[in-house]
């Protein structure tokens, strides 16, 4: 169907049509976010929802379609001036056929999100996994600008891993790949969402943090964030967990510190085997204690790696915040129209 909506598009482009925009989407466990970027990739229109992921996949794609056009809306656009949409989603993806395969936060399967979104709005729909987008903004719009090979670890609900390699998202020969989340770093450890037992986002994630930060304030060891947030997982956000401990939550410090050591761990392995020259950081944890965390996450990296890599690599952190994902998207749309538009 793209192939076709290329076609009238260029039709439209001969007609006197500019399409000139795009817009980026960031499907996350808990939020999803829709932007609208002009040529320079500058966001002017923008709107976002929360996820509401136990509602299924034909909910979630009605809720993206309302996030989409309600974002053009913030634009004060209409679509005959979008030129594409790039869609992040977490998990495993088919990127040919543009199918969610499975999103283990999710609990979505075989979703053919680029087809639905593609009858809907009528202009070329790209599906790329979301961490993936989020490095190839930073990549060419932030923080790893300039960047031979970047990797990218995104802690939040889950744990998102991404590659840029001389300026291409690393894949598969169909699939999205570079799941650090679900690397096995604690064998026979907690459950993770994805069914298997000791991956690194079952012991290292934003959630998992908390999880760890709620027990210990039911136990009376962490007063301020009992104070702050209670032991409801869902007020035990990266702010909250930052405050417990710049008041003094020791605990929480430790939780928090030896969360990022394992991440760190995680990176030491992926600079054995890529060599990358920046390792960037990004989402909600990183941003509340960027110091912990890359302080944790060098030493652990370089504690790992074999001694000849020790020094050749950066830690980053992302420069993008919330919008290097729709912002990536957006961007690897425009990519991906020119590749189509030259073959």
């Amino acid at each position: 169907m793209a192939d076709a909506i290329l076609e009238e598009r260029k039709k439209d482009q001969s007609e006197g049509s500019k399409r000139d925009h795009w817009v980026g989407f960031d499907l996350g466990g808990t939020k999803m976010l829709a932007a609208v970027c002009d040529s320079e990739f500058q966001v002017i229109g923008r709107k976002r929802k929360n996820t509401k992921g136990h509602e299924g996949a034909e909910a979630g794609i009605s809720r993206i379609r309302s996030t989409i056009e309600a974002a053009v809306e913030d634009a004060e656009l209409t679509f005959d001036r979008i030129a594409g949409i790039g869609i992040g989603v977490p998990g495993p993806l088919d990127l040919d056929a543009g199918v969610v395969l499975e999103t283990p936060n999710l609990g979505w399967r075989d979703v053919p999100v680029c087809d639905l979104l593609e009858q809907q709005f009528g202009v070329p729909v790209v599906l790329v996994n979301d961490v993936d987008a989020g490095v190839y903004g930073e990549y060419r719009l932030g923080g790893a600008q300039g960047a031979r090979c970047v990797v990218g670890l995104f802690p939040g609900t889950g744990i998102g891993g991404g590659c840029v390699a001389n300026g291409e998202i690393w894949r598969g020969k169909k699939l999205s790949c570079f799941e650090v989340g679900h690397m096995c770093v604690q064998p026979g450890g907690p459950i993770c969402g994805c069914g298997r037992r000791g991956c690194l986002e079952a012991v290292a994630s934003r959630l998992a943090i908390s999880a760890e930060c709620a027990k210990a304030a039911y136990r009376g060891q962490a007063p301020n964030l009992q104070r702050l947030a209670g032991t409801d997982l869902s007020n035990i956000r990266s702010g909250v967990l930052a405050e417990a401990i710049k008041l003094g939550d020791t605990i929480v410090e430790d939780i928090v510190r030896d969360a990022a050591r394992k991440l760190g761990s995680a990176c030491g392995a992926i600079v054995n085997l890529l060599a990358p020259d920046v390792i960037l950081l990004g989402g909600g944890l990183v941003e509340a204690l960027p110091g912990l965390m890359t302080e944790e996450v060098r030493c652990a990296a370089e504690e790992q790696a074999m001694p000849a890599y020790r020094k050749t690599f950066k830690i980053s952190v992302a420069t993008l915040g919330d919008f290097a994902s729709v912002k990536g998207a957006a961007a690897w749309a425009q990519s991906v129209s020119q590749l189509r538009a030259k073959s």
